[in-house]
């Protein structure tokens, strides 16, 4: 970027060029690019198979003679062949056609008998097992195994990408302070919409792995015709991406804001583990405690893990309607704030060589 360019940029287009940049730099990295594709590709055979698996669980292949059918109360969760009589059936365990078989039994206080090679057929029992109705006061939107599922991949994606942009913006703003770099372009760029541009470039990525990985999920719930999976999905999915922009944008001011308080990568850790432990805590809140409307609801307003809390609510159905648009409101204004903050450290240390700065410095106006 020569000083010739640059001569009388606008504000605006000195951050569009700066974020140009930042963009460039990215999609011209090949760990950048083979990292991202592997995540894509990750995230859609994962989704294609728990589909397929789940549309593809047959149940228990068992042999059944004609006079014992009549005697089951229940065929839910077997794959039943007919056969005959019992010497048919004892043919097609021991040919390992079929798991077990079930037969006509006088003596059986059931009538009914399950002929098995070795071993007793402990799921295939239980299926047969006469058990109570159950009725639920309050039954759950959806299984258990499904809400983890979603908690682990609302954790993961906000972890991943708000950690991996983040320290992109560590890395770059304290890469330009060693190299002199930033001496150059502050001199035709105002220092916050050098900040800006930063910020703005990193988001675009982000947000464009986003919206990926949306499309992944909607396209594969939608090959294995998982539609009520999606229907349930698609609202979540969709807060999720709006909060993650602000949520990125918070933690986007504040990466650059502390790295630009040192003046080395080996110190970069110094002043950007607090955002890094930020960024972590979302991701383990959730996964342990998915199934707590408690710490979800204190999660869905706390700017830092809103991304994640409030999806998650919005899932289990457990958040009313106005909800997500008083968090949204307080995140934003929490990240104007950050932005605000960001800015001031930013100008007062993006300067500044050798030991680290003090917050109380960085601060100061």
């Amino acid at each position: 970027m020569s000083t010739a360019r640059t001569q009388g940029l606008s504000s605006a287009q000195g951050i569009w060029l700066v974020a140009e940049r930042e963009i460039g730099s990215k999609l011209r990295s090949k760990a950048f690019v083979i990292s991202t594709a592997i995540l894509l590709l990750g995230a859609l055979a994962l989704v294609i198979w728990g589909g397929f698996a789940a549309a593809n669980n047959e149940g228990t292949p068992v042999a059944v003679t004609t006079d014992a059918s009549s005697a089951l109360t229940s065929t839910e969760g077997l794959d039943i062949t007919e056969v005959a009589d019992r010497d048919e059936a004892v043919e097609l365990v021991e040919s390992g056609d079929v798991d077990a078989a079930i037969v006509s039994d006088p003596e059986s206080p059931v009538g009914l008998a399950v002929i098995a090679q070795s071993d007793t057929p402990t799921q295939l029992m239980l299926l047969l097992a006469q058990t109570p109705t159950v009725e639920l006061l309050e039954p759950a939107e959806g299984p258990e195994a499904l809400g983890y599922i979603v908690a682990v991949g609302f954790g993961v994606v906000f972890l991943f990408a708000a950690s991996m942009f983040g320290g992109t913006i560590a890395q770059s703003v304290v890469e330009e302070k060693q190299t002199r770099v930033v001496e150059l372009l502050i001199s035709a760029i105002p220092v916050r919409s050098l900040l800006a541009g930063k910020v703005i470039g990193n988001t675009v990525l982000a947000m464009g792995q986003i919206l990926i990985l949306a499309a992944i999920a909607v396209v594969g719930l939608t090959v294995t015709d998982q539609t009520a999976l999606l229907q349930g999905l698609g609202g979540p999915i969709a807060w999720f991406a709006v909060f993650f922009l602000f949520g990125f944008i918070l933690l986007a001011s504040l990466f650059a804001a502390a790295a630009s308080m040192v003046s080395r990568q080996e110190d970069i850790g110094s002043t950007t583990t607090p955002l890094t432990m930020l960024v972590m805590a979302p991701y383990f809140l959730v996964i342990f405690f998915f199934d707590n409307p408690l710490v979800l609801g204190i999660m869905s307003y706390v700017p830092f893990s809103a991304p994640v809390g409030m999806p998650m609510r919005l899932f289990l159905g457990e958040a009313q309607w106005w909800e997500p648009l008083l968090s949204l409101a307080i995140l934003v204004a929490t990240c104007v704030a950050a932005i605000l903050v960001g800015a001031r450290i930013y100008e007062n240390s993006l300067l500044r060589m050798g030991a680290r700065v003090k917050l109380s410095e960085a601060l100061a106006r």
